[in-house]
Order: C-alpha cells, then structure tokens, then sequence
C-alpha cells in the first residue's frame, strides 16, 4: 500500500494521539501497518483482529484514501417526546389510578400500562418536567396530639 507524505503524518498522529477515539487510532494503525509491508497474520497479532476487519478497512482506505476511515454509521436518533405522548403520560397519571390496586403511580407501572413504547425514564423526565410528584400525599398533615413528636 503506497501513502502519500501527508497520509503517513496523519495517520500517525490519529494512531498515537491522546484525544482520538479508539477505534480510529486502530484502524491508523492498521493502515501503517500495512503500509509497511506486514503479512495479515503479523497485522492480526499485532492488533488482535480478524481477516476481514483487515479487509474491510484495507479496502475502504483503498477506495476513499483517510475519509475511508471513518464510519459510516452516524449512530440513531435521539428520542423524542411527541405532545401527544406527553398527553397520555399526564392523563393517565392525573385521572387514573393503578390498575392493581395500588396508591399511587410509579414510573414503571405507568410505563408498563401505557404499553413498550414508552420507558420508566421517559416518565420520569416528563413528570420531572411538569413537577408531578404522584409518590408524595398531596398535603401534610401534623397531629394535634400533644404525646406525639410532629417531625
């Protein structure tokens, strides 16, 4: 594999740079190695990989020079709270009680009732976020008993 001058720097600082991913350094390395004329069973002690790790980055390196080294896979996208899912959350909190007999909600009854869609956390952030607190009583009540230490 023949690197032009500024590959080769490149390469280098991605491969031995303190603040690059993981993952990226690897795959510097791997080109590098390469580069210098390593057989793939030397490549794959070197960086405990298998075959067609070394060809598939071999090859996309081939084909895209340094912009092959990146991955392709931009992640997913971050879940978002609909209104209308947000709706059913404060409804069912505000108007119904728990199916199975129980004072109050909790976030993962709710979200079990409300069906997989949804998860604890999505409960809880929402109620965070309209400051629902259906685990407290709704008022305090402190004993006229004179015997009894009110806390």
């Amino acid at each position: 594999m023949n690197l032009t001058e500024a590959e080769i720097v490149e390469l280098r600082q991605q491969a031995n740079g303190r603040a690059v991913r993981a993952d990226l350094a690897r795959r510097a390395r791997l080109i590098l190695l390469l580069a210098e004329g390593l057989t793939w069973s030397a490549i794959r002690a070197k960086l405990d990989c298998n075959d067609s790790y070394i060809a598939l980055w071999s090859k996309r390196f081939a084909a895209d020079r340094l912009a092959g080294l990146f991955s392709r896979h931009a992640g997913r996208q971050r879940y978002k709270v609909t209104d209308r899912l947000e709706a059913r959350v404060l409804a069912r909190t505000t108007k119904h009680k728990p199916a199975d007999g129980s004072t109050h909600w909790s976030t993962r009854k709710l979200a079990a009732e409300l069906g997989g869609d949804i998860s604890h956390m999505t409960v809880a952030r929402i109620w965070a976020k309209h400051g629902l607190k259906p685990h407290r009583l709704e008022g305090y009540l402190a004993s006229n008993d004179p015997d009894r230490v009110n806390c």
